[in-house]
């Protein structure tokens, strides 16, 4: 064989032949053996030749100087060959078979002269003779990837639709039947084929795409004597077709139309002719033909065997893939896949997807400019009262030709092209002259540009400026100023939609598939080992290699090895009479389908001779060809036309199917698992439809892989007739471990249970509708033992396996086709409301008003579907009715989609929940999606998340839901590429990534070639920044910056080629990195902080954390969660300040965050005060003055802090946001608090040891309080936090349904802390949706005092800081080690105990009752002994900071808090008393480092407290205070409602009490409802203690009383002052006559206090 080279880089592989030996060393069959071996080696170094050098294209392949000078040669030349014959010199009419075969042996029989090509590119013969052999084509219906019909001329050639099924002594397939086929064949024209068959000369050229022309070979009459006399020899009827075979009645047809060259007839059968299995030419992308009329075509002919093999079962055509090629020029495997987890052939319903979609394109042009502006849009936010208090804004904008920026003031409100007039007026005179509606206000710093009809304010831009109080930027430019760059083309709408062709150069997490050339060389492989097997003598060597090149084929084939090869090989085997060996043997199988038992049990030689058993194995290797092919295919594919068809609702067989084995098992699974068994369940609207079915539990078995076979039948008793449209099967395997194996794949050896290893889904109907039949192999992905330990990152190359599962269904001879039942339209049957009895009404009106469907009952659901009719007018119910449903039979869809259609449309975010997985009916879901089309495009873009997980209940790929997304994307660029970059994270789905894979194929080719270059951009960056993340985080701390700064340059040389968009944010383009200022944080994953140059020079540097080894999609879900919570505030006219970052997943355990600028953590706050700065109140607050110097500066700052925080309680107690510690709370600068790392939430705290850390419900901890209240003492600016915190709470819980829907949309997204719907429950609990909005605030009100009360919070700050801080030991004496002592002190300066006991206890108050403990101290040296007072708390602080310097043995046992019952009672606090000294007897007598340490030194010395509480109790004997009503003031506020034959009293707040003493009073509230003789209707709150100003936020009820009883009665209420050691005191009070009132609303007003008399 020779290889040829010239200068046009394309490469001809000459076809190898044979030539007759004379020599007496070397017969035939040596011959033969050696030439097989040649041919081997040639194959493999062709192989590694790709990657080394481009292919060149020779225009001759047998000139004798070429070859010379191409130091090429022939794999093998005998003696003879100087005597060659040239075809053209041999009379073919006087050449005996035998000498026509000897001469096809003959390595030169082709033509002596072939012309020069030239270098442009051709197309295949292969190609050619499938393009030209479809009838329709000249009927001008064309498939998507031709632009249109064009005049071309059919190359003489190409007329006959003869194949080439075979070679000679290279190897070929044997015969095989011919099956006509009536299904289009899918096909796509070569961008580059480097290999051709023979020397090609140029005919008129057809361009269907990219200008490509065609040649025909130069095959001369007497050439064509020769071929169509090969065409009747043996060697071609053995191997081949014989002509009357390939002869089909519709080549008239196909000529017909078609302009034939000259003597086309004398050459029309030898397309075939190709001898050299490397010599196959290689295809492109494959396109979509589409032909009705082909149903008229008897039989469509293969070029190759694979291609036969496609075509005898009227399968799709197989994707031809491009060679990508690497930057250095090297060639790759193919690497894109049009089915990358099922089947490498694009099936029928991908192909009906991609013409759904190129039908979509047409409805947003190129020249639309309003959906094809070529780039984004500033998102807009609608916010209500945003013409309030300042509402004028200053702003800048740049005019072209003007050296300053014009500025001028404006009002929010103002639409922005009032604003462009504005600006305008600065440059023209006469605006009349000017068309304002061509000018943008684009953003300085960012790709965006404001939206003209919206009102400037409304901007997302222009609230973070005002949030920030920074200068609103902007630049005045015309449309054609604005880069335009991510704008389609008109090339991009006549561009074929191909979802495969642009998905090469997506990183895939799984393994690439085995593709069409591998497959078809390892046939031509096979081929020759079979020849040679039949020629040579000895055939035991040689049936050895047959057997070896079919597993190889099995092996491609995803380890799949049917009943039919294994018997085959084991026949092969007895018929040489090859020993076993014991590597090699084969189990025999029994069971599997229909069409493998009648391949291997058919009529064989009764000799079961070598050359029968080889075509038996032959027969079986192309049926396990045709299984592979054919494993997805629609069972309508496989039916005649003549076969029957039977609705699904008629049919009354019951569903079974037979699962015969899992293929392709690893042998890790065999010694880690030692039986298997599969789950089989059938499911609806994401519930079982009926048990699930356990298969029986079998171990593995070895032909030539391991499987694990079951052959077992598997019946469910349900007719299929009951089964709906969207019924799912899923298979779930699962492996029981080897209890004796030492190397368990699961890291927890005690978990000894089944594992579950993977799960499978298939429709039951396919997307035709047709009931699923025959043999399937479904693809189960799995990477259960291949993920990496927890914590740790995946190896570079980490990809997910598939083992295949082999299921066999019934083929009855009829179709079973599932029909949609017909809805009469012309039935209303709405009913009124109010005609329902009044119980039945009430029962059903309360059954609507609940939240959510989740808490309904059997009984609930059957009597709201029974009442559904009643219910149309409470439109938001519709989810509810249609989920009480009782089933979704094809008997009762016509009365649910009569419901349907007279329901009224829902709002977008309520028709969200029906895309849950609850509702699987079509019908359904494309309603929503026609309701939720109302939704605009930036409060889409929030809800994409949500959207890209509710495709996995979408049944099929063609669905409403991927129609609308993809439409949306058309049409909005930030939407397009937010899309992008949730579809590719998606790709790591093992059930789904094959759905999410269509689509981003789908999405990148229609959304045109600029905004496609720019993704695959920012993917390589992206891909690049993971290295360096990567590497920087293996490296030891003090390389890492080395590392850094080497790896960046990679990076850099990237922005010396592009510049690039920010994946975070497509607005903001970066052209460079500045190196200097990147750098790593030190935390466990050693984030990178990068910084980026803007390329516009307006703009600001570019602040990112990029971050790998931790998974972002949680903090993304968090993120979006507080966002819309943030939008829904603003839209009622709450702004409370928010900081809403920027945060993206760009793959698993890896992505990019945005960082907020003049920002620090809270730990880095406090540890300037100390390691115990977070026991102290001020940090906060002179932090925040160091930045806000002024008092108007601190004032804004403050004011800020309050508005924040509120929102940061919500939203982390709503979200249940925990591990909330002081360095993932920050603090900005301008006095916004925002929290980060969102790692743990919906309440999973993180642990320490056996408790939670997070204690308090949300972080609000006393230097918070500080900044709040403006100092130590409680102001009225915090009952202004505790009304923002309320009322934000109230103002979320009115959306319970929306967050509950969005939450359960993201079940499925794989996040570990939201795996099934009872992780909704603490949102649901959290957001108390079933009480009225007094009671959520009264609520919320004691959350947020335990929160501030909580030492807890405090600790957790503190051991975050002794952890961050590396503590090892104590702090200095000015530092605080406890936190109620200011100092830390020791027994040097205090003196050593002698003893120490628990004295006696004492009841307090402050803030609330509580016991505390005096400890009797007598010291060495003092006769009388001292006296501290201590609570139960501040014991227990000091056991736990104990604890952490000293090992827990050499510290005694400390009492247990818990207590049943209540608490503060004295038997409790007798009984700690006991335990406490105890406590202290055992600590003081442990050993001295424990004892004398400066720690329980501090605790026992003597605070300003403790004498305070000594001079009290003597100013006690003196006697109490009495009640001086003197000076009296303040207010209170109140809220007053009456409902249910119940009034409500809530107090709310009192401000600006005053006390005769000047001290601070214990605030309390009495009420009585006045006449009351004997004082039952008394009612008190709770004491506030050391306040002027309280917030109670208490209900005092009074039930049983009519209104009318009520408008005789008055309402005192008394302030008074609760003492300890005196009488209390009166404050204040007031009396309402309940006349005054109107009781049927809620009165909410603030009232003096006056010097009332009270009981």
């Amino acid at each position: 064989m020779a290889q040829i080279s010239s200068n046009n880089k394309f490469k001809q592989c000459s076809s190898s032949l044979l030539e007759p030996a004379r020599t007496k060393d070397v017969d035939k069959e040596e011959a033969l053996q050696m030439e097989a071996e040649a041919l081997a080696k040639l194959q493999k170094d062709r192989r590694v030749s790709d990657n080394q050098r481009d292919f060149e294209l020779s225009s001759s392949t047998r000139q004798e100087a070429q070859v010379h000078n191409n130091q090429d040669y022939d794999l093998m030349v005998f003696p003879e060959a100087d005597s060659q014959k040239r075809a053209v010199d041999i009379d073919v009419e006087k050449l005996t078979q035998a000498e026509l075969e000897k001469l096809l042996l003959d390595d030169s029989f082709e033509t002596r002269k072939t012309p020069i090509l030239p270098v442009t590119p051709v197309l295949s013969p292969s190609f050619s003779a499938q393009f030209y052999l479809r009838p329709t084509i000249q009927r001008e219906q064309w498939p998507p990837g031709l632009s249109g019909p064009s005049t071309y001329t059919l190359p003489s050639t190409y007329p006959s639709t003869y194949s080439k099924p075979v070679a000679f002594q290279n190897g070929l397939n044997p015969r095989m039947p011919t099956f006509p086929s009536t299904e289009p064949i899918y096909l796509s024209l070569p961008g580059q084929s480097p290999y051709f068959s023979y020397p090609l000369t140029p005919a008129i050229p057809f361009h269907p795409q990219g200008g490509l022309p065609i040649y025909r070979p130069v095959v001369s009459p007497d050439m064509a004597k020769l071929f169509d006399k090969i065409a009747s020899t043996s060697e071609f009827l053995k191997n081949g077709k014989a002509r009357t075979d390939l002869e089909i009645t519709s080549s008239k047809a196909t000529v017909s139309n078609l302009q034939l060259s000259p003597k086309s007839h004398d050459i029309s059968k030898f397309d075939w002719l190709d001898l050299d299995p490397l010599s196959k030419p290689k295809v492109d992308n494959v396109e979509v033909l589409h032909h009705e009329e082909e149903k008229n075509v008897p039989g469509l002919l293969a070029e190759d065997p694979w291609d036969a093999v496609l075509l005898e079962e009227r399968s799709l055509a197989s994707c031809h893939l491009e060679r990508k090629k690497d930057p250095y020029g090297t060639s790759s495997l193919p690497t894109g896949s049009s089915c990358p987890r099922e089947i490498e052939v694009q099936n029928e319903e991908v192909a009906a997807f991609c013409q759904s979609i190129t039908k979509l394109r047409t409805n947003f042009p190129y020249t639309n400019h309003r959906t094809n502006p070529g780039y984004l849009l500033s998102p807009v936010t609608v916010q209500r009262n945003i013409c309030g208090e300042n509402a004028s804004v200053k702003v800048s904008i740049e005019i072209e030709g003007f050296q300053l920026p014009v500025t001028f003031t404006c009002d929010v409100s103002s639409t922005v092209e009032i604003v462009i007039m504005q600006a305008l007026c600065w440059v023209h005179d006469d605006l009349n002259q000017v068309d304002v509606g061509s000018y943008v206000l684009k953003v300085c710093g960012q790709e965006e540009v404001l939206q003209n009809n919206y009102c400037l304010g409304s901007h997302e831009y222009i609230q973070n400026c005002r949030k920030w109080d920074t200068e609103i930027k902007l630049q005045l430019l015309t449309f054609a100023a604005m880069c335009q760059n991510l704008a389609r083309t008109a090339e991009d709408d006549e561009t074929p939609v191909d979802v495969n062709k642009h998905l090469h150069q997506i990183e895939k997490p799984y393994k690439e598939l085995m593709t069409r050339y591998p497959v078809e060389e390892l046939l031509d492989s096979y081929h020759t080992q079979v020849e040679l097997a039949l020629q040579v003598e000895n055939q035991h060597r040689a049936v050895d290699q047959v057997i070896k090149a079919v597993r190889k084929i099995c092996s491609a084939l995803d380890g799949v090895e049917t009943l039919a090869i294994t018997e085959s090989v084991k026949k092969l085997r007895r018929a040489v009479n090859l020993p076993r060996s014991k590597s090699a043997d084969v189990t025999s199988l029994s069971g599997g389908g229909n069409t493998s038992k009648s391949s291997t049990r058919g009529s064989l030689n009764p000799e079961n001779s070598v050359q029968a058993s080889m075509d038996q194995l032959t027969v079986a290797v192309y049926d396990l060809l045709r299984l592979h092919a054919n494993s997805d295919r629609s069972p309508a594919d496989c039916a005649q036309s003549s076969r029957n068809i039977k609705e699904a609702w008629t049919t009354t067989e019951q569903l079974q199917f037979t699962v015969f084995a899992a293929h392709g098992i690893s042998s890790n699974w065999v010694s880690n698992y030692e039986k298997y068994y599969l789950i089989c369940s059938l499911s609806h609207n994401g519930k079982d439809l009926f048990k699930p079915i356990q298969s029986k539990k079998v171990g593995t078995y070895k032909n030539f892989f391991y499987l694990i076979k079951w052959d077992e039948l598997i019946l469910f008793p349900i007719q299929i007739s009951q089964l709906p449209l969207e019924s799912l099967l899923h298979l779930t395997l699962f492996g029981i471990l080897n209890q004796s194996s030492g190397s368990s794949p699961d890291s927890n050896k005690q978990r000894k249970g089944p594992e579950a290893l993977g799960k499978v889904s298939l429709p039951l109907f396919d997307f035709k509708r047709f009931l699923t039949c025959g043999t399937k192999l479904l693809y189960l992905w799995t990477s259960s033992h291949t993920s990496p330990i927890p914590g740790t990152v995946p190896k570079k190359g980490y990809v997910m396996e598939r083992i295949v599962l082999q299921v066999d269904f019934p083929s009855p001879t009829f179709d079973i086709l599932y029909t949609t039942p017909q809805v009469d339209r012309s039935i209303i049957q709405q009913q009124n409301l109010e005609t329902l009895e009044n119980d039945i009404k009430g029962k059903l009106i309360d059954i609507l008003h609940r939240d959510s469907s989740l808490g309904l009952s059997k009984e609930d659901k059957a009597f709201l579907w029974e009442k559904r009719y009643y219910c149309l007018r409470h439109t938001n119910c519709l989810p509810k009715i249609l989920a009480s449903a009782p089933n979704w039979k094809w008997v009762n869809l016509a009365k649910t989609y009569s419901l349907l259609q007279q329901w009224p449309p829902l709002h977008p975010l309520t028709a969200l929940e029906l895309l849950d997985s609850k509702f699987a009916d079509q019908e359904v879901r494309s309603l929503a999606v026609t309701w939720i089309e109302a939704v605009g495009d930036d409060e889409l873009t929030d809800l994409l998340p949500q959207f890209v997980q509710a495709l996995k209940y979408e049944i099929y790929l063609n669905s409403s839901l991927v129609r609308f997304l993809l439409s949306r994307a058309l049409g909005n660029i930030r939407i397009a590429h937010n899309l992008y970059w949730l579809l590719k994270d998606a790709l790591h789905d093992a059930q789904f990534g094959a759905r999410y894979e269509h689509v981003l194929g789908a999405l990148l080719s229609v959304g045109g070639k600029g905004l496609r270059e720019e993704l695959l951009k920012q993917t390589r960056l992206v891909q690049l920044l993971g290295g360096v993340a990567e590497k920087v985080r293996q490296a030891s701390g003090s390389t890492r910056q080395v590392v850094l700064q080497r790896s960046i340059e990679r990076v850099q040389s990237f922005f010396l080629r592009n510049k690039c968009r920010l994946p975070l944010n497509p607005s903001l383009v970066a052209k460079e990195l500045n190196i200097k200022s990147c750098s790593f944080f030190n935390s466990n994953a050693v984030p990178l902080k990068l910084t980026m140059v803007n390329d516009d020079p307006m703009g600001e540097e570019i602040n990112v954390m990029f971050k790998v080894g931790e998974d972002l999609r949680q903090d993304m879900l968090a993120l979006q969660m507080i966002k819309i919570m943030d939008k829904i505030w603003l839209k009622e006219g709450l702004d409370l300040r928010m900081v809403i970052f920027k945060c993206l997943s760009t793959g698993r355990d890896r992505g990019m965050v945005e960082l907020v600028p003049s920002s620090d953590t809270l730990r880095k706050i406090q540890v300037e005060y100390g390691v115990t700065g977070s026991f102290k109140d001020k940090p906060l607050a002179d932090w925040l003055r160091k930045y806000n110097p002024s008092e108007e500066e601190y004032e804004k700052a403050s004011e800020n802090f309050i508005y924040s925080c509120a929102g940061c309680c919500v939203a982390t107690y709503v979200l249940g946001i925990c591990d909330r510690h002081n360095d993932n709370i920050m603090l900005r600068s301008t006095g916004h608090m925002f929290h980060i790392d969102f790692g743990k939430f919906l309440g999973h705290a993180q642990m320490f040891g056996s408790f939670k850390r997070d204690r308090a419900p949300f972080v609000l901890t006393s230097d918070m309080a500080y900044v709040i209240n403006g100092g130590e003492k409680p102001t009225i600016r915090f009952q202004l936090f505790v009304d923002l915190c309320c009322q934000a709470y109230n103002l979320i819980r009115k959306q319970t349904n929306l967050f509950l829907n969005l939450l359960s949309l993201m079940i499925p997204s794989g996040l570990p802390e939201l795996t099934s719907i009872q992780d909704l429950k603490y949102v649901r609990d959290a957001l108390q949706p079933q009480t009225t909005d007094a009671e959520a605030t009264i609520f919320f009100t004691r959350l947020i005092e335990s929160s501030l009360g909580s030492i807890a919070t405090k600790f957790n700050f503190f051991i975050h800081n002794l952890a961050q801080l590396r503590f090892s030991g104590l702090p200095s004496n000015d530092e605080p080690i406890l936190s109620f002592s200011p100092k830390t002190y020791s027994f040097r300066q205090d003196g050593r105990i002698k003893e120490v006991s628990v004295f006696t206890y004492h009841k307090k108050y402050n803030p609330d009752k509580h016991y505390i403990y005096v400890v009797r101290i007598l010291r060495e040296g003092q006769l009388e002994p001292s006296f501290v007072f201590r609570t139960f708390d501040e014991f227990q602080e000091l056991h736990n900071k104990l604890s952490i310097i000293f090992p827990l043995w050499k510290l005694p046992g400390f009492p247990n808090r818990m207590v049943l019952g209540r608490t503060h009672i004295k038997d409790v606090a007798a009984k700690r008393k006991i335990e406490l000294n105890s406590y202290l007897q055992s600590l003081m007598s442990a050993s001295a480092d424990v004892a004398e340490c400066d720690l329980v030194c501090t605790f026992f010395h003597p605070l300003l407290r403790d004498e305070k509480a000594e001079g009290i109790a003597r100013s006690a004997v003196a006697g109490p205070f009495s009640p001086t009503p003197g000076q009296i003031g303040g207010a209170v506020k109140l809220s007053v409602s009456y409902r249910n034959g119940t009034l409500f009293i809530m107090v709310m707040h009192i401000k600006d009490l005053v006390t005769e003493d000047g001290a601070d009073p214990n605030p309390y509230v009495k009420t009585y409802l006045l006449p009351d003789t004997h004082k039952t209707s008394k009612r008190k709150t709770k004491i506030s203690r050391k306040t002027r100003n309280p917030t109670f936020n208490e209900m005092l009820v009074y039930s049983g009383y009519s209104k009318e009883t009520l408008k005789q009665r008055e309402l005192q209420l008394s302030v008074l002052s609760a003492e300890s050691l005196r009488e209390n005191f009166f404050l204040g009070g007031i009396t309402l006559p309940l006349k005054d009132f109107n009781l049927s609303k809620e009165t909410v007003k603030w009232y003096q206090l006056t010097a009332a008399t009270y009981l």
